[in-house]
């Protein structure tokens, strides 16, 4: 393994943001705002990481939980960098980190198109909750968020 992975810190935002922007499958929002990452960062210390290699950054995973669960809000990693095991270990990183805290189990959601993604999940283990409906409410008024 020649990348190493870090929790993410607020400092990484810009460059996380760049990866998140070029990733297709991530849908990004309000809430993924710098001032919002670095809140959510704050209040799920040590649970999303980054992977880098040679300085440059590769991969990141945000994750968090409301005490109860783990929710993964984003895996990615870079195009070039993808099938070396990144996406694995910073999943890993994040279960492992969820675990310590007494987390045993993790939700995400895919947008439905996303073949690759739910592939990767599979492979790894992730079970397709068919009997589960997503329903969502938003009270901010912004469509966007």
């Amino acid at each position: 393994m020649s990348f190493h992975l870090d929790p993410m810190t607020p400092a990484d935002y810009p460059e996380v943001m760049d990866l998140w922007q070029r990733s297709s499958g991530l849908t990004l929002r309000e809430a993924d705002s710098q001032t919002a990452i670095a809140a959510y960062l704050v209040r799920n210390p040590g649970l999303s990481f980054v992977a880098r290699e040679q300085d440059v950054l590769l991969g990141a995973i945000l994750v968090g939980t409301d005490g109860r669960r783990g929710y993964l809000q984003h895996l990615t990693v870079a195009e070039a960098a993808r099938g070396r095991g990144m996406g694995k270990a910073l999943l890993a990183a994040a279960i492992d980190a969820l675990q310590k805290i007494g987390i045993g189990k993790t939700h995400l959601m895919v947008h439905a198109d996303n073949d690759s993604a739910m592939a990767f999940y599979r492979h790894l283990g992730w079970e397709d909750r068919q009997a589960i409906r997503l329903f969502s409410f938003n009270a901010s008024g912004h469509e966007n968020c």
